[in-house]
């Protein structure tokens, strides 16, 4: 699976701060530090960049690109931020992210279409985010159409069906899942990419990290091609290396249904099974859900 660092990201205090101060060291060095760990590409998240957009991303890219020869998913909602990074990407970038809201379809698409970029293209639209798999599928359907007739053709197009917090809505979890199994029967030459840390959302932080990777050996399962994530998780890093490989059968045999008795599983075994069965709704979340 492509894996798409997630770790330069505004919402962060230490990056939001490093942003502002211009603090080049601090941002190289998450930079150096994912490239290490094995990102394929890495994401600059620089949300609604409301403040010098254009400054800023020019900046970001630049420091970035000065000590890693990566690709860069850049990742902003504003248009003036998203053509003044495009501009400064010496490799393929991927705009990421555009939608089925009139505004991304007038602003942002065209960024793709004039710097030749991939784009993620997610199933939101002026009405929000679609509640189950036929609504995001009649979402997609269209707005994937929408590019087409732009000049972006399917294999240069990321569909990202949003990742909701499984604390928040267990069932919408599955639906995720489902969509990204049909995906490509649906739309031939299309990738899918989810941004994977956000099924942990709200959850204590030293548990984050088992949803996020349970989650993603769930969704690799049913055919996804990229996922933004915590690269600088090792244990993330093993799995999509083709370790862990008796946890990834135990998940596997949950989402089959099939029964397994955790209880005589070693810890680490017993836990993703028991995260396994809350992601796929058949134990309701609770903090507390791996000491049930």
């Amino acid at each position: 699976m492509i894996l798409i660092g997630e770790n330069i990201h505004i919402i962060s205090k230490a990056v939001s701060e490093a942003v502002r101060d211009r603090d080049s060291a601090s941002i190289q060095a998450l930079a150096k530090a994912q490239a290490r760990a094995g990102a394929d590409y890495l994401d600059l998240n620089l949300g609604p960049a409301r403040k010098e957009p254009e400054e800023v991303a020019s900046w970001l890219v630049d420091t970035v690109q000065a000590v890693a020869d990566l690709p860069i998913s850049l990742d902003t909602m504003n248009p003036l931020a998203m053509e003044a990074g495009l501009k400064l990407c010496r490799k393929r970038a991927l705009l990421n992210s555009a939608s089925g809201k009139a505004e991304s379809k007038e602003k942002m698409m065209p960024l793709a279409v004039k710097y030749s970029t991939q784009v993620v293209i997610s199933v939101i639209t002026d009405q929000g985010c679609p509640p189950d798999v036929d609504s995001r599928v009649e979402s997609i359907m269209e707005t994937v159409a929408y590019a087409n007739g732009l000049g972006i053709d399917n294999e240069d197009i990321w569909v990202d069906p949003i990742i909701l917090p499984v604390s928040a809505d267990q069932k919408q979890v599955r639906e995720a899942l489902e969509f990204v199994r049909i995906l490509t029967d649906l739309l031939p030459g299309v990738k899918s990419v989810v941004g994977l840390s956000n099924v942990s959302n709200g959850t204590p932080a030293p548990l984050r990290g088992i949803l996020n990777r349970t989650y993603m050996v769930m969704l690799e399962r049913n055919g996804l091609y990229s996922a933004i994530a915590d690269v600088l998780d090792q244990e993330l890093i093993d799995i999509n290396r083709g370790g862990l490989n008796d946890a990834k059968v135990l998940i596997h045999r949950v989402m089959d249904g099939e029964p397994v008795d955790a209880d005589t599983l070693p810890e680490k075994e017993k836990n993703y099974v028991k995260t396994a069965r809350v992601l796929m709704g058949d134990a309701l979340y609770s903090h507390a859900w791996l000491e049930s």
